[in-house]
């Protein structure tokens, strides 16, 4: 089969490996749809290193196949797995992350907080930007029948992501949400705090990711780089700013803007990976009663619920793909993703 694998410095391989056989308790997936997230481009930038590197935490081996967000259908099973865990043809998703298993967070369905540490398909393990990716049977997830590939991969780990930010912040119906950053992970709140019954100010810098953001339901649109962001939330919100702000932009001035444009007694969470902020903690947080969380992906259990929610409210996560590539596409395909201008990019591997 062929697999995509980056080798630093912005460059990357479509390269030949044998097709995958079960261990007793793996199975063996055959890829439908591969998505693209803004996580891969730090490894897809990180520099060339023939031993691996550690990015952000996550070890990052040489020659793996990337994709964290892989979707399709069972097509061998091992021969400890049972007929309930998984069946030829099963439709499934996967919990990109492998653990200890023991540990209370593996127990939780939090694998990829493992005390023991964890692999993460795409980094340290072979991911899904291949014809076929094996994966222990305890990490997948069942892909409801009205979802398409597509989604299941959104639901991997970006849409998923979103997900698991909101219930981090106990979003409720009626809620004004304040989205800092419209890529992938933001668009996916915006419909999904829409599904919720929130009310949505989204921001970004690009007209294009606010149109999208709109079309998803978004009440109010703010370019970020025109306004005086936070004045503009509260000027919407009588004043007081949004109940709940979240940053999916990770640029250290949306995150001190995410702070301050909630109100007082509200909560801000940050998802967007990695970089700096600097907050005047007093008057940003203290003397308002501010409660700041960080929201990493989610659990096992977490990517079954946001599934059932799409499914239920009939979510078109699938118009968050703006662009479809073939594996032998893959290096195109990253040079436009890596712009970060475009909407969510999936691969289609067969």
């Amino acid at each position: 089969m062929k697999g995509v694998v980056f080798t630093g410095d912005r460059k990357l391989e479509l390269r030949d490996f044998p097709d995958p056989t079960p261990g007793p308790r793996d199975v063996v997936l055959e890829i439908k749809a591969s998505g693209m997230c803004g996580s891969d481009l730090h490894n897809y930038r990180a520099p060339a290193s023939p031993e691996g590197a550690v990015t952000g935490g996550i070890k990052r081996e040489s020659g793996v196949i990337a994709g964290h967000e892989p979707c399709g259908i069972v097509v061998a099973v091992g021969s400890a797995v049972t007929e309930k865990e998984a069946r030829i043809g099963q439709r499934v998703m996967n919990h990109h992350y492998d653990g200890c298993g023991g540990c209370k967070h593996c127990r939780g369905g939090w694998t990829q907080m493992c005390l023991d540490g964890a692999v993460v398909y795409g980094s340290g393990g072979h991911g899904g930007h291949a014809n076929f990716m094996k994966v222990p049977v305890h990490t997948l997830v069942d892909l409801p029948d009205e979802l398409s590939f597509e989604t299941g991969a959104a639901i991997s780990c970006g849409t998923g992501t979103a997900w698991g930010a909101l219930k981090r912040l106990n979003l409720q119906g009626g809620e004004t949400i304040a989205i800092f950053g419209q890529g992938p992970v933001g668009l996916s709140a915006t419909q999904l705090a829409v599904a919720m019954g929130a009310r949505v100010i989204a921001l970004d810098v690009s007209a294009d990711r606010l149109a999208l953001a709109k079309d998803f339901g978004a009440e109010i649109t703010i370019d970020a780089r025109s306004n005086d962001t936070v004045q503009a939330i509260r000027d919407l919100t009588h004043g007081e700013g949004a109940h709940k702000t979240l940053d999916c932009s990770s640029a250290p001035e949306a995150r001190a803007a995410t702070v301050r444009a909630v109100r007082s007694w509200g909560t801000a969470c940050f998802v967007g990976e990695r970089g700096q902020v600097t907050l005047d903690v007093s008057p940003d947080m203290l003397r308002r009663q501010v409660t700041l969380v960080g929201s990493w992906t989610f659990s096992k259990q977490g990517q079954a619920e946001c599934a059932e929610l799409v499914a239920d409210k009939k979510i078109a996560v699938d118009k968050l793909f703006t662009h479809r590539w073939r594996l032998d596409q893959a290096e195109e395909a990253y040079r436009l993703f890596d712009t970060q201008t475009t909407g969510k990019a999936v691969i289609i591997p067969n």
